[in-house]
């Protein structure tokens, strides 16, 4: 288990635009040829946007995008012409297939957060797809076949417990809280990558909010 701290984030974004990013994984300028991905894993970004900001519009291909919304509303327009508002507890999918285009603001009054994940398709090319899934339950995994993935989320009191998948990959990714996994201590932002999971499970030591990826070889 490699466990990957908030604070060793890659800082990112435009602060002064209302635009805070942070990223667990090798992106932009901050290049690294040891953190490139994870099983298909590609990127994991802690997006904070003040009210008004946004991303402009701009191009996505041969990747799987998928939106956690933990706070506020996220707008969400692409060059097929969907325009939809993810709210929180939602997850959006957008398959770059062999090309898209899309904005993402924060058209709202309050704050957003969001964690947005990026996992290298199988099988590149394609026409885009997209999907939303509101009110995602914890009792049953978001599947990504595209990516050979299963989402897990988890939402826990204070000493509930919960079983982490057996699988040849497992990211896990701390929302909010603090967990205890085989004997480390998680808190927001931070995470742990897994190989060969087997017959683990986390604490909450708090209420807690996980995101746990089960990825295949």
């Amino acid at each position: 288990m490699d466990v990957r701290r908030a604070d060793e984030r890659y800082p990112g974004g435009d602060p002064a635009a209302g635009i805070t990013s942070r990223h667990a994984f090798s992106f932009g300028p901050h290049y690294d040829p040891d953190n490139l991905r994870f099983g298909a894993l590609i990127a994991c970004n802690e997006e904070r946007l003040a009210p008004g900001a946004g991303f402009d519009e701009h191009p996505h291909s041969h990747t799987e995008i998928v939106t956690w919304v933990a706070e506020g509303e996220l707008t969400h327009r692409d060059s097929t012409g969907r325009r939809s508002v993810i709210h929180a507890g939602d997850v959006q999918r957008l398959s770059a297939a062999g090309g898209v285009r899309h904005v993402e603001r924060n058209d709202g009054a309050t704050p957003l957060v969001f964690v947005q994940m990026w996992l290298a398709p199988l099988e590149p090319g394609g026409e885009p797809s997209y999907e939303i899934v509101r009110g995602i339950a914890d009792s049953t995994p978001y599947a990504l076949p595209e990516a050979g993935a299963l989402l897990h989320v988890r939402r826990l009191g204070a000493g509930e417990r919960t079983a982490v998948p057996d699988a040849a990959y497992v990211y896990v990714h701390v929302v909010r809280g603090t967990v205890l996994l085989a004997g480390a201590k998680l808190g927001p932002g931070d995470a742990a990558r897994i190989t060969g999971a087997r017959d683990l499970e986390t604490e909450a030591a708090t209420t807690a909010e996980l995101l746990l990826w089960e990825l295949t070889a």
